[in-house]
């Protein structure tokens, strides 16, 4: 038997592993170590509404990363310029600026502050 310790989640535990040789053997159970205590439970995402399609002549802004909507910077039918902040995509603990591709109008968005969106989900259409 050979003795290790084990840091998880900030908890150090002391476990014990036995090297098996032998196909056949059956390995010895050794003591479970302490459970860690379970992660708290995130709040659930509000409910979104139906997602717009991108219509003729409109177009999609969709998610470069997976992460959490921050804040939405823009309204709907507001005008912006190529560059312009739509809203605020925290990824990594960073907040990234979702900015518009060119000019537009903002036609709706498809995400709510506080929402969870994967790579490529849609998040505003502009037109």
């Amino acid at each position: 038997m050979k003795k290790f310790n084990i840091t998880v989640n900030g908890s150090s535990y002391e476990v014990e592993v036995e090297e098996v040789k032998a196909a056949g053997a059956a390995p010895k159970a050794a003591a479970p170590a302490p459970k860690a205590a379970p992660a708290p439970k995130a709040a659930p995402a509000p409910a979104a509404a139906p997602k717009a399609a991108a219509a003729a002549g409109e177009f999609s802004v969709d998610a470069p990363m997976p992460g959490k909507i921050v804040k939405l910077v823009a309204s709907p039918g507001q005008a912006v310029k190529s560059g312009d902040v739509l809203l605020i995509l925290e990824a990594m603990k960073m907040q990234n600026e979702i900015m518009a591709d060119k000019d537009a109008t903002v036609k709706a968005f498809n995400v709510a502050a506080g929402q969870s969106v994967k790579v490529g989900e849609s998040l505003v259409i502009l037109g």
